[in-house]
């Protein structure tokens, strides 16, 4: 890409954060206010000490606004007082600045926070298989607040500085125009140097943050499955690839350092320089007697304040380019249009009756065809039982039933409609599911059953449990059902966090029932528990069971065997 063309994907990204940070636009606005304020007040600053060398140690007459003061002790009391009112009003101008930018910063970036995490949602099962969570994770935790910096503290210093530096500048050359060009001379220097900087670091920031996204990749997985790690003896083995991974980051990082390092020496040499010149000339025009030295000492004050500026907008591109590089991977977040997407015109769905019919449906996973030409009907309040090898594409078939994904060929009908005409809540509503491994949150157990229906009486919820077989040990805990089951459900064994899935199930009373190997991984007394709360539950709905064991489907009205993407036989149960 071109400079130019970076400039210009640059000035869309401003445009399209501005955007974002429209609903704050007042806010904005009154920081922007404030920050201009600061122009007026900076040039105020080195006027006392002039007027004091001037007109209090000096003879020359004091301006007109503080000429009331007389002379000696009085003017040098109003020129304490002028400078302690100047001091006074950039305190509070700071402190106005920062407090009205801190709370519409936090604001704005919850805001973009809670949108990246909203669409993040929104994007199907198949982009965070490719992308993996903890890059989403990455962007909406650290990439997010590249709008706060932008947005409101990324234009106002800039123009805040740029207009106190005009002004400087201006009335540094009705003082001395000769001095005034001499400070200026550095400017082209520095604005070499930035643009300099400004190549390598965003690049480079780009690349930091895939690198860290990816060490925080590790950690996430790592400790999602720290029982298998601690089973298999692997700590050492995660702690390696942990610092792997990071070591990466941190070197691109200390690149990052380097660079801006070598950017603030340059831009301090060349300011240094520049100050030393004006000095140098200041004092042999002093000498020369074209200058008085109240004058000289109000250029140099200026001239000192005339590189802060300069030195802000330049320490700024670090800032600027790190948050750019941020607000890049934010926007392609969002720019990620969802694969399983719902028509403007969808139509909604109260309760389904149940009917299903797969018409040659087939589906592919980067490229590779996992489902081939599956046609089936299955009638309403029936109980399909689906067997096959691992891989088969069992599993594969109930997620296309829930629009988790989308099929690639054919069609899948609810009711006579195609799925893909429905309101995707309104067809994920008609489906209750429990899986092989329980999911539960890390919350009451009260919360984990009535997960899909939130709302529900206390009493819908008990009754949701004991139709589950769950009630019983729930009540038997210290706390009942508001004992805390820790992340992932781990303070209960395998047997109970089933029921409590299998009770939440219950409590939304879906007309669909997904159960996707449920007793696989739990003891033969604890599967007959759970086989006969999945009876009760799948009375009058039409029921999908995977299971592995050929036992588990014997009172299933049909069966569906899937082989290698395909149906192989579809008989009656037995």
């Amino acid at each position: 890409m071109t400079a130019v063309e970076k400039s210009a994907s640059d000035l869309q990204l401003y445009r399209r954060l501005l955007r974002e940070a429209r609903p704050f636009r007042s806010h904005i606005a009154g920081i922007f206010l404030i920050g201009l304020a600061a122009t007026p007040i900076a040039l105020l600053v080195p006027l006392p000490l002039k007027i004091a060398v001037d007109s209090v140690i000096g003879s020359k007459r004091a301006p007109g606004f503080i000429a009331w003061a007389g002379g000696g002790t009085s003017l040098l009391v109003a020129v304490i007082g002028l400078a302690l009112l100047v001091a006074l009003f950039n305190q509070l101008q700071l402190l106005a600045e920062t407090l009205l930018g801190a709370y519409t910063g936090e604001k704005l970036q919850l805001r973009f926070r809670a949108r990246l995490f909203r669409h993040g949602q929104r994007l199907s099962l198949r982009y965070h298989d490719a992308a993996g969570t903890a890059d989403a994770v990455y962007r909406i935790q650290y990439d997010a607040p590249s709008i706060q910096w932008i947005s409101v503290y990324g234009i106002t210093p800039f123009v805040s500085a740029g207009l106190t530096l005009a002004g400087m500048i201006a009335i540094t050359a009705s003082i001395d125009l000769e001095l005034a060009l001499v400070a200026l001379a550095v400017a082209p220097v520095l604005l070499a140097l930035t643009e300099l900087s400004r190549r390598s670091l965003r690049h480079g920031w780009t690349e930091t943050k895939q690198l860290e996204s990816s060490a925080l990749s590790v950690v996430q997985e790592t400790f999602t499955v720290l029982r298998v790690v601690k089973a298999f003896s692997q700590e050492e083995r995660e702690h390696d690839r942990f610092l792997t991974a990071s070591s990466a980051g941190m070197r691109a990082r200390l690149r990052l350092m380097a660079i801006e390092g070598g950017y603030a020496l340059a831009v301090g040499i060349t300011i240094a320089i520049g100050a030393a010149v004006a000095l140098f000339v200041g004092v042999r025009q002093v000498q020369a007697g074209q200058l008085t030295l109240g004058n000289l000492l109000l250029v140099l004050g200026y001239l000192t304040q005339l590189y802060v500026p300069l030195q802000t907008l330049s320490a700024s591109v670090n800032t600027l380019q790190s948050s750019l590089a941020s607000a890049e991977r934010a926007f392609a977040l969002l720019d990620q249009s969802p694969d399983v997407p719902e028509r403007e015109d969808a139509r909604p769905l109260e309760r389904a009756a149940g009917a299903i019919v797969f018409d040659d449906v087939r589906f592919a996973y980067d490229g590779e065809e996992v489902l081939r030409g599956v046609t089936f009907t299955v009638e309403p309040g029936k109980t399909v039982g689906i067997s096959g090898a691992t891989g088969a594409g069992k599993t594969t078939l109930v997620n296309l039933l829930t629009r988790f994904y989308d099929p690639t060929g054919g069609a899948i009908l609810l009711d006579g409609v195609d799925l893909r005409n429905y309101r995707l809540a309104d067809l994920r509503n008609q489906f209750a599911i429990v899986l092989q491994e329980p999911v539960l949150f890390s919350t009451t157990i009260r919360e984990n059953i009535a997960y899909g229906r939130p709302d529900a009486a206390d009493e819908e919820i008990v009754d949701a449990a004991r139709a589950a077989d769950a009630h019983d040990f729930v009540s038997a805990l210290p706390d009942g059902y508001d004992t805390v089951v820790g992340e992932r459900g781990m303070r209960l064994s395998g047997g109970e966090r089933q029921r409590i899935s299998l009770a939440r199930a219950f409590l939304k009373d879906a007309p669909i029932l997904i159960l996707d190997e449920p007793t696989s991984s739990v003891d033969v007394a604890t599967e007959q528990a759970i086989m006969d709360a999945m009876a009760r539950l799948a009375e009058g709905r039409t029921t999908f069971l995977i299971a592995h064991r050929l036992s588990t489907l014997e009172d299933c009205d049909v069966r569906l065997e899937v082989h290698d993407g395909r149906v192989r036989e579809l008989v009656p149960a037995a």
